[in-house]
């Protein structure tokens, strides 16, 4: 977590370009190792911004499963995960500061989605599952005021890292303890959701490295020249790998949401 307090409180040296993009001059607390607007006068960072249709394209396929023109599915969590590729998409396309709180609050805005689908799952009752989205409503919009004016990214690395804590150990609740699910989904569930840790901690590590390495990155993408430079922007990779393991959880909440309500709808049956 240090390194990431103390990356997104530094700014790189200007590069060649910096100040002659479309959105220049960059006003942003956090600069990441990726040159900016070396590929395009409109892009400030390329492969920073593409990568982020990672978060996109498998909201859209849950929200349009048959094609942009079907009947829409949508939940909490498709959305928020829409607003995080969005709001990183634009902020890294710019490097503008009033864009950077909107990335920085979206990756919030995701675990409050989860945090939403996780506690009111199995809840007992709609009265507690309001409550519940009304609690967690009360935390988050005052913390995003209160972020925006007085900006720490310690507060907001913390709330994120909290958030998914609570995600995980109320999960981990759920498959485990809340109800006599079927042995075979207990494992699947199980092994899907430490895959998608694994896959998110990967990111975070490669992130990290970019951090503390970004000079002899810079030297070997020099070296190795276009396209291949492209595979050490690691920064990039965080995107790629926390948007593919944030999707495999969000499955997986799904999936014991739904085994949830069909064993409530079971038990009033009986009733």
């Amino acid at each position: 977590m240090s390194f990431m307090i103390e990356h997104n409180n530094l700014r790189l040296p200007p590069d060649r370009y910096t100040f002659s993009g479309a959105w220049s001059p960059p006003d942003s607390r956090a600069n990441f190792c990726e040159e900016d607007y070396a590929i395009t006068f409109y892009i400030a960072e390329f492969v920073n911004t593409l990568t982020n249709l990672a978060y996109i394209i498998p909201a859209l396929q849950y929200m349009y499963p048959g094609g942009i023109f079907s009947r829409q599915k949508w939940d909490f969590m498709s959305l928020a995960l829409l607003g995080l590729g969005i709001g990183s998409f634009l902020f890294h396309a710019s490097l503008r500061a009033h864009l950077e709180f909107v990335d920085e609050l979206s990756m919030l805005g995701l675990t409050w989605s989860m945090l939403q689908a996780t506690y009111t799952t199995g809840s007992r009752s709609a009265s507690s599952s309001r409550l519940i989205s009304v609690l967690l409503t009360l935390f988050y919009v005052p913390f995003s005021v209160v972020y925006v004016l007085r900006p720490r990214i310690v507060m907001q690395v913390s709330a994120f890292l909290g958030a998914l804590v609570l995600i995980g150990l109320r999960t981990h609740y759920l498959v485990h303890w809340s109800r006599p699910f079927p042995e075979a989904k207990v494992k699947n569930w199980t092994a899907r959701s430490w895959k998608a840790v694994a896959v998110s901690l990967t990111g975070y590590l490669l992130w990290n490295l970019e951090n503390m390495y970004c000079a002899e990155l810079r030297r070997v993408k020099g070296a190795v020249g276009l396209p291949l430079a492209w595979l050490f922007e690691f920064h990039g990779w965080w995107h790629v790998l926390t948007a593919i393991g944030a999707s495999w959880f969000i499955d997986v909440v799904r999936e014991v949401r739904g085994a949830e309500e069909t064993e409530e709808e079971k038990e009033k049956k009986k009733e």
